[in-house]
């Protein structure tokens, strides 16, 4: 069966729709795939729920319970009380994130002086569209744990890079 072409006649629309859905009950934490960043420290501890496709956290493509991602990748991040998200950038793709819970404070960092930002704490479905080439950074506030959504705009897009202003700078994921 293709899914590509869903209006056509032969199309199992039973299969298909079971094709296109993945709950929040077959999801699985993953506090491993960026725990090398905790070698920068403890607040880097987080966890990424996939939904479609890898997002920038490596290949997971093997993981049948990831719905493939065509256009566009889309996870839950679940951070810790007083996490962070070191500054890093997508050179290839935008990305979104969008607050479920909690309060998030996100950074934009001057491409040419990493020094230089600028910060807006966001809440309850507030969102921020990063473009491709800033640099980003996030912070949990200490008040409660926050989950975002991150949408990542490539089917795979390339791993971020961490700029000599990062926390993260010279650490490798290996």
């Amino acid at each position: 069966m293709s899914t590509e072409n869903p209006t056509a006649a032969n199309t199992d629309l039973e299969a298909l729709i079971d094709s296109t859905i993945a709950t929040r009950d077959t999801r699985n934490e993953d506090w491993e795939t960026l725990a090398f960043q905790t070698k920068a420290g403890e607040k880097f501890r987080r966890a990424q729920v996939r939904y479609i496709g890898s997002g920038a956290t490596g290949d997971h493509g093997q993981d049948p319970s990831i719905l493939q991602a065509q256009n566009f990748t889309f996870s839950n991040m679940i951070l810790p009380a007083g996490a962070a998200g070191p500054e890093h950038n997508h050179h290839d793709v935008e990305e979104v994130f969008f607050v479920l819970e909690g309060k998030v404070e996100f950074t934009v960092h001057d491409v040419e002086d990493g020094t230089k930002t600028a910060s807006r704490v966001l809440g309850y479905r507030d969102l921020i569209r990063v473009p491709a080439g800033v640099p980003r950074s996030l912070r949990v506030l200490p008040e409660q744990d926050a989950v975002i959504c991150v949408i990542i705009g490539s089917r795979k897009p390339q791993l971020p890079t961490y700029p000599e202003t990062s926390e993260m700078y010279g650490i490798t994921r290996g």
